[in-house]
């Protein structure tokens, strides 16, 4: 039997930053104020407009590559988490797979949101505990939401950013305790029609109407219920502590979506665990969805906030409503 290990991380954001001052001339009234108290927002990153997501992707998974000691020829599967494509098809893992030249690798891409990097994540660390070919595989969480962003809508315009996350995983002998250890994949679909992108597949195709009324663009249709990130973050981390057997306070770090820094803190504080135990990175980098766990991860291991034989839990949520967590032991 093997098990999957992560083996690397990378991330990049691009070099376009912009601060919350920005975000008060662009309105016309005071945001900033509210970003940062609120939701813990500094500073975002945007693409160029030469930018898309595959560029994105690309410079993280080189970077994860890089660290792993690996080239991208060795790989046997690459997975794309991604709500903002490269095109509506093909894959943007197709894309990226001829960019890296991983001749060898399969591809494809996945798409559960914001909780899209986790679901890669367990999805691929079954596809290398299930069949022996399955050895290297990279795993990408990658987001440009600026590309769908309204401009004068400051319920979105101001929260949301750019920037890709990955990780290698490599297979290993399952005795040895490192590697995946649980997950748990949640969906709460009545949620569905709350918070999306809504145009440009088969239901709304677009048209002159869809794009005159900004229907191609990220929407905030109805406010979530305030509690209902914090009390499925925290089932899904007494779960996970369940399954794996690892009590809570032996978790080193817990990697929870980046969109709101009151929704991390709640969380814990329903564990009984330390803020400290919950890395952020919204101040730097907004919120990067399907891009802000792993990237969030690399700056941990960059920090040297996890290194080997620690235990993280990677909990995520987006659009869906749909959740995801691991839980993994460096």
């Amino acid at each position: 039997m093997q098990n999957a290990q992560i083996l690397s991380v990378g991330a990049y954001a691009p070099d376009l930053v912009l601060d919350n001052q920005y975000f008060n001339d662009l309105l016309g009234e005071d945001v900033g104020t509210w970003l940062s108290e609120n939701v813990h927002i500094h500073r975002r990153h945007w693409c160029s407009e030469e930018e898309s997501t595959a560029d994105l992707a690309e410079k993280a998974a080189l970077k994860a590559l890089e660290r792993a000691g690996l080239q991208a020829s060795d790989l046997d599967l690459i997975i794309v988490a991604t709500d903002t494509p490269e095109f509506v098809s093909p894959s943007t893992a197709a894309v990226l797979q001829h960019r890296l030249g991983a001749s060898r690798a399969g591809t494809f891409d996945l798409n559960t949101a914001c909780a899209g990097f986790v679901t890669a994540l367990d999805t691929a660390s079954k596809f290398i505990q299930a069949d022996a070919q399955y050895q290297r595989v990279l795993v990408v969480g990658a987001y440009a939401m600026s590309k769908y962003l309204n401009k004068t809508d400051k319920k979105t315009v101001t929260l949301f950013a750019d920037g890709a996350g990955a990780v290698v995983l490599g297979a290993a002998p399952k005795e040895d305790g490192k590697g995946f250890l649980a997950s748990r994949l949640l969906t709460r679909g009545e949620f569905n029609e709350w918070m999306g992108i809504y145009a440009g597949g088969t239901r709304y195709p677009i048209n002159a109407q869809v794009l005159q009324n900004k229907e191609h663009q990220l929407q905030f249709v109805r406010k979530f219920p305030k509690e209902l990130n914090p009390e499925i973050w925290s089932a899904m981390a007494l779960e996970l502590s369940a399954r794996s057997g690892i009590d809570l306070s032996e978790v080193t770090q817990f990697f929870i979506t980046q969109i709101n820094i009151n929704a991390i803190w709640e969380t814990l504080d329903r564990l009984n665990l330390p803020h400290e135990k919950g890395h952020t990175i919204m101040q730097e980098y907004g919120y990067t969805g399907s891009a802000c766990i792993p990237m969030a991860f690399n700056d941990a291991w960059e920090k040297g906030m996890v290194k080997p034989g620690d235990v993280v839990f990677f909990i995520g949520s987006g659009g869906g409503l749909a959740f995801a967590a691991a839980a993994f032991r460096l």
